[in-house]
């Protein structure tokens, strides 16, 4: 890290942060003239900076053109440079309405996301073009709404050096016993709890583990095996269950033979030493983004009963034939000894121990396709070229044609899904993979991350029966396509329509067309659906505003909660794809 790496970390950041709270109405921009605005603060302190108008009323800010403005000690007001982030917050805190306690704990999530972009690589979009989706993870930036993504409060500098994903270290997973008067095993039809330890461990181990326990005068099948990772079994395991672990409750057993590598998300894990083998998604008491990285138990317990479901649906459907859903297969839920009965005890507290197993990437891969997450297309070296850019100029297509098979392989299949069964997942740009075949243009799609995030419409869907009980909620069918606007359109296509306005030539206006235009030939392909497009309107004048940022800052804080709560909307957005024939 150098001071200019700093300082340049520092100005992106505060473009983002002054874009986002804008957006979500937290401050109010004051147009001077054409793409330059002001943003007046609490204290006489005010912020000028370039910015262009895009979709959803949203601002796009150029890092150099931010400028502080504020009373001089001369009682002149001078204006200098702006390029410190934290200072812009600390400004702007009074103006948005933030609290003392949170400012503070919000500077460490500024301080650890900035420390994380500034020792960051710089990789040639070539080069990462060349990468499979394993190693791409470890290259990318975050979560592009969120402005501190990567605050990761509960790591510490060696810990962020070893596990966060952009250390592309690998590490080894704990395995341990647990017995089974706590912990349940639960996987998809035809497949057992032995054949999922088994091919995970490898026979070899598997044995040696086995021998280990026998020798200790226990029981290898009276306890449910399972990976844990080695942060939290260092930092909250060993010590939270340790009494546990005193009685042989719960029993170590030693190191996974194969080495895995951190996605994106952090707790979810890809072996490297054998690609056949399943991701595994593992607890995490660490506060990023929004919440609590644990593993709700109700999300382990019902995981394989929803991917049998949701697998059996898409199978059946031919137009999502290209369609992959990597199913969480297997799980283990485990109950706290004492606080599981609790009212009121923070959910985090419930979320230490246990796992899922999901099917793997490289095996759904058809010959010569290649997957990349969706988050990967907004990644921009330190050149300025975006990978976007690079698999167009690779593919040797137009980029309008190019861009209309790729939104086409993202929204196609969402929006069949959303209209035929009422049902969404979560397809952020990390939840969603698209593939491409050898020429770079794009095929497929790949969703993951299946049952944290699934929702149903409250409504009589017939196509969806025999739909499984009591495990997934239901919500208003204007709730459930919100996923789709939120995760996909305003969370991940805001930001890429400038970028191929900037870098591809192609408008802004001319991306939302072949949006909108996209969601009009699926609807043409479901005539008899047709009642069901104003129940999940994509193509209205508006949208619901969900305030991710304003969440964390006026309503969350940093204090326990019980549980996850659901974000409220707080005003309208303009909708891009409204419009000719909408």
């Amino acid at each position: 890290m150098t001071g200019e790496r700093w300082r340049r970390a520092n100005r992106t950041l505060a473009a983002k942060a002054l874009a986002e709270w804008c957006y979500e109405g937290m401050l109010t921009p004051v147009e001077l003239d054409a793409d330059r605005y002001r943003i007046d603060l609490d204290g006489d302190v005010s912020y000028e900076f370039a910015a262009r108008r895009g979709a959803f009323g949203s601002l796009r800010v150029a890092p150099d053109s931010i400028r502080r403005y504020a009373p001089g000690l001369l009682g002149n007001r001078g204006g200098a440079p702006a390029w410190d982030v934290q200072r812009l917050v600390v400004d702007a805190a009074a103006t948005m309405g933030v609290d003392a306690a949170t400012l503070a704990g919000y500077l460490g999530e500024l301080s650890a996301t900035l420390a994380a972009d500034a020792t960051a690589d710089e990789l040639p979009a070539a080069t990462l073009r060349a990468l499979d989706h394993t190693e791409l993870e470890g290259h990318l930036t975050g979560h592009p709404w969120l402005v501190t993504n990567k605050g990761r409060i509960g790591f510490g500098a060696t810990d962020l050096r070893r596990y966060a994903p952009e250390s592309r270290r690998p590490t080894r997973l704990r395995w341990v016993a647990v017995h089974r008067g706590l912990a349940t095993f639960a996987g998809t039809p035809g497949l057992s709890e032995h054949a999922v330890r088994r091919s995970e461990l490898g026979e070899r181990t598997e044995a040696r583990f086995a021998a280990g326990m026998r020798d200790a005068g226990l029981d290898p099948d009276a306890y449910v095996w399972l990976p844990v990772h080695p942060w939290q079994w260092d930092r909250h395991l060993s010590i939270g269950y340790a009494g546990e672990i005193a009685q042989r409750r719960i029993v170590p057993l030693g190191d996974s033979p194969d080495r895995y590598l951190a996605q994106q998300s952090i707790r979810t894990m890809t072996n490297l030493t054998d690609r056949q083998r399943y991701d595994v998604k593992l607890p995490l008491s660490i506060l990023n983004t929004s919440v609590w990285r644990g593993i709700p138990p109700h999300c382990t317990a019902g995981a394989p009963v929803l991917t049998g479901w949701l697998q059996g649906l898409v199978a059946a459907d031919e137009a999502l034939a290209d369609t992959v859903l990597l199913g969480e297969v297997a799980s283990v839920t485990v109950h706290h000894p004492y606080l599981s009965g609790v009212d009121g005890v923070p959910y985090r507290h419930l979320e230490t121990l246990g796992c899922i197993w999901r099917e793997p990437v490289t095996p759904a891969l058809r010959p010569g396709e290649h997957a990349r997450p969706l988050a990967a297309l907004l990644h921009v070296d330190g050149a300025g070229r975006s990978l976007l850019a690079e698999l167009v100029s690779a593919a040797g297509r137009p980029p309008v044609e190019w861009l209309a098979g790729l939104i086409g392989t993202v929204l196609r299949p969402l929006v069949r899904l959303l209209y035929r069964y009422g049902l969404t997942v979560n397809p952020h740009g990390q939840n969603a993979l698209v593939t491409f075949d050898t020429n770079e243009l794009p095929c497929r799609l790949l969703l993951k991350d299946l049952v944290d995030d699934l929702e149903l419409s409250d409504t009589v869907v017939p196509e969806r029966l025999p739909e499984p009980a009591g495990i997934v909620p239901r919500k208003a069918p204007a709730l459930i396509a919100q996923h789709v606007v939120d995760s996909v359109l305003i969370g991940h296509f805001r930001y890429l329509a400038p970028l191929c306005a900037e870098q591809l030539g192609v408008p802004e206006a001319r991306f939302w067309a072949i949006a909108r235009e996209t969601i009009r030939s699926a609807q043409r392909e479901m005539p008899e659906l047709a009642p069901r497009f104003d129940e999940y309107q994509l193509l209205g004048p508006t949208f619901p505003r969900y305030r991710l940022n304003a969440d964390r800052l006026l309503v969350t804080g940093y204090a326990d909660r019980p549980l996850r709560h659901a974000i409220g909307a707080s005003g309208q957005v303009p909708n891009p794809l409204y419009g000719k024939g909408s």
